[in-house]
Parts: structure tokens; C-alpha cells; sequence
């Protein structure tokens, strides 16, 4: 491939970390695009004013370019209309976020007769957690047919006003049919999802997590399609807020009523009070018990999720160019290379990767609510 990479919302938190992870990577001839481009100034990279809501300026900054990486968002305004504008210029699209709303837009597209690839949700989550656990069942005896998952994902960290967005739409999904993200209080049994197979507890103390967190259950798309992958019976999946301002304003968001942006100011005002004073943090922990008993654990540690986030979206764009992406429209978790995402996390990411082989008693625990 021939061109430049572009990269949309160069600017903002994720952006900027994943122009320094295509850097890191070798990769050269960047054009960076976001709505605002003072703060772009000096990066020497091509730059460009990008104005997602203007097709013309969004078809201009994508033509010529090899690969088209989607950093802005949020997610439920962008969904398909970047990685079409990207596809029409005849560029390859890697997108942070994506999810099922923007695949669902690019379904009848056939990306594979086209010779065009296209690859969503590319972060960390979700990205790197359904590469994880792919990481982790690769390294069980027999790998992961039967076994179980728990997962409890969370933190306290700056939340923008982007992520609080898409964080809004999720978690004020309904029970019992669920959104475009996913199902809250559902688990993956046997099989299919069940709703309301799990509940929310507050105030519990959990391995690995500084302090105590709230647990809402929440089954993803991605964690379905994680189940189904690696043939799990059982997998439980728990967002952890350890803020109390965070929780107060999760409360009140299924059927509020309110704009989802009104919703996201809120929430990243009750991020940024609820870290006041505090050092920021974010945590992964996988659980996996395989069929035959064999337990295994791995533990993501950072302090910066957007750096990871970044990391992993350039990893998506230099693959894609080398050509270890096929054509087609695919998820990250599905067509990325485990191993490669978790050689990603280093000192240099500031993150921690670590992987015990003890049991993790509270699995058994909290996994059974």
C-alpha cells in the first residue's frame, strides 16, 4: 500500500497516543486531521482541519491515504460514516471504537470482492480485552473448551467527554434485550446469553484493585463473541467503579430521558471529582478455569487507558499494511494477532501484564452472584 496513514482525532487523548505508537512502530507519513488543529502545530505530520459532520472535508482528508485510523468519536455519532468515506477513497479503515452499529452499517458492503479491509474496535476495550483472554486460553492445556471466564474491568481515571458518550448509551442500556452494545445483569451460559443471570453489588473488595468497587454486570458483544470463539460455558463480566459521584450518575441514566451528550457532561464531571486527590488507574483481570480444573489469571495494569487504546489502534494499522489483515470487515479481537497485542504492553506503554496460575478464590465468589 502506497499513501499516508490518516488519523481522525489526532488531537484528542487517544488520538495523540496512537500517532505515537505509529511512530514507535516505524510507521512514517502521517496526515493527522481533527476539527480543531492548534493543538497539531509543530507535529511535524501533514495536518488538516476535519470536520466529521462535512462529507466534502472528510472525503478530502482521506483521499490518497493507505490506511484511514478513526480515533473521535463518540462512536454512536461516527459509526460508518468515516470507514465510508475512507472505502470510497480507496483506503484501507481501522477504527478504535466501531463496535456492532458501525458494523452493522458496513454488512452489505463486500469488503473482500473489493480487496478492502476494515477493522473495528480496535482499543483496549473493546480491543485488548477480547484479545487478552484469546492470549491467555492459548497458553491452557487443551485451551478454554468449557472452562469458565470472569473478567472485572474498571478504574479511576480521566473520562472524556467522547468516552463518557459511548460509556452513556451502554450502560443505560435496558435489561432484557439490551442495546446495540450489549445486555447489562446478562451472562453467557451454555451457550446463548441469559438475562439477568447476575446482579449489582456495591463495595466489594476485589484481588488486584486498590480499593473497594461497585460491580454492574455487563455482557458485550464482544464478550459474546469471545464465548463462542473459544467455546467457554460460562463467562461473567463485570464492569468495577470504584467512584461513588460515577455510580450516583449511572443510576439515573436507563430511561432519563436526557440527551445522551447532557448524560456524558455529567459523567465526566463525576470522573474528574472522583479522582480528585487521588492517582489514576485502570485494571483488567481474566479469570480462566479451564473444563479440566486448570485455573489461570491475567492482570492488566495501567494508568493511562487512552495510551493503550492508541497502541492498539496502530497495531491494527501495521498489520493492515503489512498485509497480515485479510480483506473483509472484521473486529480486532478476531483478526489480530494475540500474542503481538500482548507483546504491546511494556514499561514503555506504562502498563503491566502479569499471569499467576493460583487460583483466584474471589472468582468463585463474586462470579456466582
Amino acid at each position: 500500500m502506497s499513501g499516508p496513514v490518516g488519523v481522525l482525532g489526532a488531537s484528542g487523548a487517544v488520538g495523540s497516543a496512537a500517532v505515537l505508537a505509529l511512530r514507535a512502530q516505524g510507521v512514517g507519513g502521517l496526515r493527522l486531521g481533527a476539527r480543531g488543529i492548534a493543538a497539531l502545530a509543530g507535529s511535524q505530520a501533514e495536518v488538516m482541519a476535519v470536520d466529521l459532520d462535512r462529507p466534502d472535508r472528510l472525503a478530502r482528508f482521506c483521499a490518497g491515504c493507505a490506511v484511514v485510523l478513526n480515533c473521535a468519536g463518540p462512536s454512536y455519532r461516527v459509526r460508518g460514516r468515516v470507514a465510508e468515506a475512507a472505502l470510497a477513497a480507496g483506503a484501507d479503515y481501522v477504527d478504535v471504537a466501531g463496535d456492532e452499529p458501525a458494523h452493522a452499517d458496513l454488512s452489505g458492503r463486500d469488503l473482500a470482492g473489493l480487496g478492502r479491509r476494515a477493522v473495528l474496535s480496535a482499543g483496549m476495550l473493546p480491543g485488548l480485552s477480547g484479545l487478552l483472554p484469546r492470549w491467555l486460553a492459548a497458553q491452557q492445556p487443551g485451551g478454554a473448551h468449557g472452562g469458565e471466564l470472569t473478567v472485572w474491568s474498571g478504574g479511576l481515571e480521566r473520562c472524556s467527554r467522547t468516552v463518557a458518550a459511548d460509556l452513556v448509551l451502554s450502560a443505560g442500556a435496558a435489561p432484557d434485550g439490551g442495546g446495540p452494545y450489549g445486555e447489562p445483569l446478562a451472562a453467557w451460559r451454555s451457550g446463548r446469553r441469559e438475562s439477568r443471570a447476575l446482579r449489582s453489588r456495591d463495595d466489594v473488595e476485589l484481588p488486584f484493585f486498590p480499593g473497594p468497587v461497585a460491580l454492574r454486570p455487563y455482557l458485550s458483544g464482544e464478550a459474546e463473541r469471545l464465548a463462542r470463539a473459544l467455546r467457554l460455558d460460562r463467562v461473567d463480566w463485570f464492569n468495577a467503579f470504584p467512584g461513588r459521584r460515577v455510580r450516583d450518575v449511572l443510576a439515573t441514566l436507563g430511561g432519563s430521558g436526557r440527551p445522551p451528550g447532557e448524560d456524558a457532561d455529567r459523567l465526566a464531571r463525576a470522573c474528574a471529582m472522583d479522582l480528585a486527590g487521588h492517582r489514576p488507574y485502570y485494571r483488567m483481570v481474566f479469570a480462566l478455569r479451564s473444563a479440566a480444573g486448570a485455573t489461570a489469571t491475567a492482570t492488566l495494569g495501567t494508568a493511562d487507558s487512552c495510551r493503550l487504546t492508541g497502541a492498539v489502534g496502530a497495531l491494527a494499522v501495521t498489520e493492515t499494511l503489512a498485509g497480515r489483515v485479510p480483506p473483509g470487515l472484521h473486529f480486532a479481537a478476531e483478526v489480530l494477532d494475540p500474542g503481538r497485542a500482548a507483546r504491546l504492553i511494556g514499561p514503555a506503554l506504562g502498563a503491566t501484564l502479569d499471569v499467576s496460575h493460583l487460583p483466584l478464590e474471589p472468582a468463585a465468589v463474586v462470579g456466582a452472584l
